[in-house]
């Protein structure tokens, strides 16, 4: 389990993230509406993962977190004497007499990203009832989300044949109607070719070749 809290002029949030032994994520957030400090929201994040691998019936669980105040105070290296954690400081040690095994252990910030964009994000929402979504999904894009790779459609031509054909030798694919002629017209009407190579015409004058393999996902949609 990963835990942390989030303190910004937007309010106060937490987040944690259970993984388990299969690699599967199960996130909780919350909405703190109450003052905190950066160490009560800490507290606050740590307890939310602790209850919610309780609900889940979890009897060993290894916890990590880049708060060093929770981490210590909860294996007895530190000791604390302000008021407002003391209360925290129990009630986290009751929540881990429900467990079979649990283990502490501290990580650097860096290395706990996730839940700091979970709590972070649930310290801005601005929400009165709750909010519920489903399971997060982050995928890697290594281009532009308007880009992407595409070689062959399913006649086996590549997806601006019939631009480059109509460019280059005016015709048009068999059994045209005149509303594809048409469209066909204005789609070229964006492109030009030079040494037989297809070129987009872009807003800021750069050339976009179709050769290379990354196109318009617009006007794949359009052809």
């Amino acid at each position: 389990m990963y835990f942390d809290g989030a303190v910004n002029l937007a309010g106060s949030g937490t987040g944690a993230v259970l993984i388990s032994s299969d690699g599967q994520h199960y996130p909780v957030a919350t909405k703190l509406t109450f003052p905190c400090t950066n160490n009560i929201t800490e507290y606050e994040a740590c307890i939310l993962g602790l209850q919610a691998a309780v609900d889940m019936k979890i009897r060993k669980l290894q916890v990590y977190g880049d708060s060093a105040l929770i981490i210590l105070q909860t294996e007895g290296k530190w000791r604390t004497h302000d008021s407002k954690l003391i209360p925290y400081h129990e009630f986290l040690g009751k929540l881990t007499e429900e467990f079979q095994e649990v283990l502490f252990e501290y990580l650097p910030r860096s290395q706990n990203q996730f839940v700091d964009a979970l709590a972070t994000l649930s310290s801005m929402l601005q929400v009165v009832g709750g909010l519920d979504i489903e399971p997060l999904r982050i995928e890697i894009l290594r281009r532009p989300a308007y880009c992407m790779t595409v070689k062959e459609e399913l006649d086996g031509q590549p997806w601006y044949y019939d631009i480059l054909k109509y460019l280059q030798k005016g015709e048009f694919p068999e059994g045209s109607e005149a509303a594809d002629i048409k469209h066909l017209i204005k789609l070229a009407s964006k492109f030009f070719t030079s040494a037989d190579v297809l070129y987009k015409r872009s807003f800021d004058s750069t050339l976009l070749s179709t050769y290379d393999g990354v196109t318009n996902a617009r006007f794949m949609e359009t052809r």
